[in-house]
C-alpha cells in the first residue's frame, strides 16, 4: 500500500521539488492549499492531475485538523510559511503567526488527528544570527530578523512536541538554497531574472541593497531529498542542509553575467548594478556557512551541485524564459 504524504506549501519551490520527489517514490501526495481567487499553481501545473489538494490554512486551527483527518497521512512536511525575510519586518505580526505559531498549529493538528504521523519542520540557517561560522546543530541560535524568530520559536515547539509527545518530529536547519523554481521576490532570483532581461535587452539595470553579505547557497532539489531521507529513519532528529561553502552577493551576481555571456568586472558594476538603499534591512545576518557533518554521517547525503553550476542553472532557465515571453 502506498505511503500517503501532506505538504503544506505544495506550490513554493521546496513544495514542488518534494511532489515531484515523492510521486517518483510512489507515494500518494496530498497537498494544502488556501482558497485564494487566483492560486498560483505555476510549479506544480505538471503534476496536477497526479495530486489531491484539501482546503486548510496554517492560521486556522480547525481547518489543518480537518486537513489532516481527511488524508490521514504516513508523512507531513510543513514547508508553508511567510518566507521572505525582507517582509518579516514590514509584516511581522503576520510572519509570527504563519511562520512561528502556523507550525504549532500543524503539529497540534497531528496530535489531535493522526499521531503517528512522521513530521517535517523546516527550519532555516536564519535563526543562527551572526552566530560565528561554521554552524552547526549546536552553535548558538541568536536570530536577527522577526522571521528568524518565527521559525526559532517553531524549531522549539517541534522539540517540546517530540519530547512530550514522543512524536516523530525532525527539522531541517535549511541554508540558502535556489534554483529555477525560486520566488521572483528572493536575490537569487531577482538577479538571474533581471540579467536574462539585461543580456535580450529587455531590462537596462538593476537595483540591489548590500551585496558584501555571505551566504551557502545549495540546489532545492536536493534538499528536499534530504526532508525524506530524515522522515526514513527510526528516531526523529535535527539536521544542517547546506553546502559548507559561501559566497557574496557580490560573486552571485558576477557570476550571474558571466553565465549570460555578459562582460564582468567594475563594467558591469558601473552599467548595470546600482545600490538601492530601499533593499536594506534593519538588521543583517553577515556570514552564513553550514556544517553538514551529521547529515553525511548518518543520513549518506552530500550536495553534489556547486555554486557556479547553480547559478549556471538558474541563468539558462532565465534566459529560457524571458525569451519566450510574449511581446
Amino acid at each position: 500500500m502506498a505511503k500517503k504524504a501532506l505538504i503544506t506549501g505544495i506550490t513554493g519551490q521546496d513544495g514542488s521539488h518534494l511532489a515531484d520527489l515523492l510521486l517518483s517514490k510512489g507515494y500518494e501526495v496530498y497537498g494544502l492549499i488556501r482558497r485564494l481567487s487566483k492560486p498560483n499553481t505555476e510549479n506544480i501545473n505538471h503534476l496536477l492531475d497526479r495530486i489531491t489538494f484539501v482546503d486548510g490554512d496554517l492560521a486556522d486551527q480547525a481547518s489543518l485538523i480537518s486537513a489532516v483527518k481527511k488524508c490521514m497521512p504516513d508523512e507531513i512536511y510543513n514547508l508553508a510559511a511567510q518566507s521572505f525575510v525582507g517582509t518579516s519586518w514590514t509584516q511581522p505580526e503576520l510572519t509570527s503567526n504563519i511562520t512561528g505559531l502556523g507550525a504549532l498549529r500543524v503539529f497540534e493538528a497531528a496530535r489531535q488527528a493522526c499521531p503517528t504521523a512522521r513530521i517535517y519542520q523546516a527550519s532555516s540557517s536564519e535563526m543562527f544570527g551572526n552566530s560565528i561560522p561554521p554552524q552547526n546543530e549546536d552553535t548558538p541560535l541568536v536570530p536577527r530578523s522577526p522571521y528568524g524568530v518565527a521559525k526559532l520559536f517553531a524549531h522549539r515547539m517541534a522539540r517540546i512536541y517530540r519530547e512530550s509527545y514522543k512524536m516523530h518530529i525532525s527539522c531541517g536547519i535549511l541554508f540558502n538554497h535556489e534554483g529555477e523554481r525560486r520566488g521572483i521576490e528572493f536575490v537569487t532570483r531577482k538577479i538571474t531574472d533581471a540579467v536574462a532581461r539585461i543580456k535580450l535587452g529587455k531590462q537596462k539595470e538593476i537595483r540591489l541593497g548590500d551585496t558584501s553579505t555571505r551566504r551557502d547557497w545549495g540546489y532545492a532539489p536536493e534538499y528536499v531529498e534530504l526532508m525524506w531521507r530524515m522522515l526514513q529513519q527510526e528516531k526523529p532528529d535535527d539536521y544542517v542542509v547546506a553546502t559548507g561553502e559561501t559566497h557574496t552577493i557580490t560573486e552571485f551576481v558576477e557570476e550571474a553575467f558571466k553565465c549570460a555571456g555578459i562582460p564582468g568586472g567594475p563594467e558591469i558594476w558601473s552599467i548595470y548594478v546600482k545600490n538601492d538603499a530601499r533593499f536594506g534591512r534593519p538588521a543583517e545576518v553577515v556570514d552564513l556557512r553550514g556544517d553538514y557533518s551529521k547529515a553525511k554521517l548518518k543520513l549518506g547525503w552530500e550536495p553534489k551541485v556547486k555554486f557556479k553550476d547553480l547559478v549556471k542553472i538558474m541563468v539558462d532557465a532565465d534566459m529560457k524564459r524571458v525569451g519566450g515571453e510574449r511581446a
